[in-house]
């Protein structure tokens, strides 16, 4: 039992000072390590060069392409695990690395993949990541992208641009509570206070909140409402 415990601490151990020297090792160090796990695990480098590339081009200090890039390889392993068997190209794990970054999980990832025909594979798949940066939740972003493939491929292409568009007239996105905009999940926003609801009578007439509903009091904000004043 004492020779299980102290196996257990030294690979703790040893797992934080991985941790520790992953971050104190150089950048491009770091960028080769996760190259050769991309490699390792069947994934084409060339995903991850073309990501380093671009970020060199632009001026990006290294360390920040190093930790760039091993998200990306993350991403990548992740993305191949829910597609295998289904992607068939870079292009694919491209696109599910996308979709995983973007906060899709890998049984929602591979069900869309199960669920587009092939040649609509990698559509599908950029729609579902698309909802998601939108605002709605995987699942329902799914159950969205089901739907759009019964309906076909302009559907489909259409699908981010809609549901973009019902965004902007008012409705939350699909599986969020609502609450941030102030009103009920598809309810039509109410006028402004003081601006009375259609089909009913205005109150910017009534001084003090006062109508003609009590007689015998004029309405005139210049006249006194008592008849009788200065009689004894």
């Amino acid at each position: 039992m004492k020779f299980q415990i102290a196996v257990v601490v030294v690979v703790l151990a040893l797992a934080g000072a991985d941790a520790a020297n992953a971050q104190v090792r150089p950048p491009q160090e770091r960028i080769n390590a996760a190259l050769s796990r991309a490699r390792l695990a069947g994934i084409p480098v060339a995903l991850l060069e073309s990501k380093m590339a671009e970020g060199k081009a632009k001026g990006v200090p290294l360390e920040r392409v190093a930790a760039a890039i091993e998200r990306r390889e993350a991403a990548l392993e992740r993305a191949s695990q829910a597609l295998r068997g289904e992607a068939d190209a870079a292009a694919s794990l491209a696109v599910g690395a996308d979709a995983i970054e973007s906060g899709v999980n890998e049984g929602v990832l591979k069900a869309v993949a199960e669920n587009a025909p092939r040649d609509r594979r990698n559509v599908a798949i950029a729609a579902l990541t698309q909802l998601v940066q939108q605002g709605h939740v995987p699942e329902a972003a799914l159950e969205r992208v089901r739907d759009a493939l019964k309906r076909g491929p302009d559907a489909l292409a259409n699908l981010p641009a809609e549901a973009a568009g019902g965004r902007r007239g008012g409705g939350p996105p699909d599986g969020q509570r609502p609450g941030n905009a102030g009103g009920r999940a598809g309810a039509e926003p109410g006028p402004p206070a003081g601006v009375p609801a259609p089909g009913k009578p205005s109150q910017a007439g009534k001084p003090d909140g006062l109508g003609n509903d009590n007689p015998g009091r004029n309405n005139d904000p210049g006249r006194s409402n008592s008849p009788g004043r200065g009689r004894q």
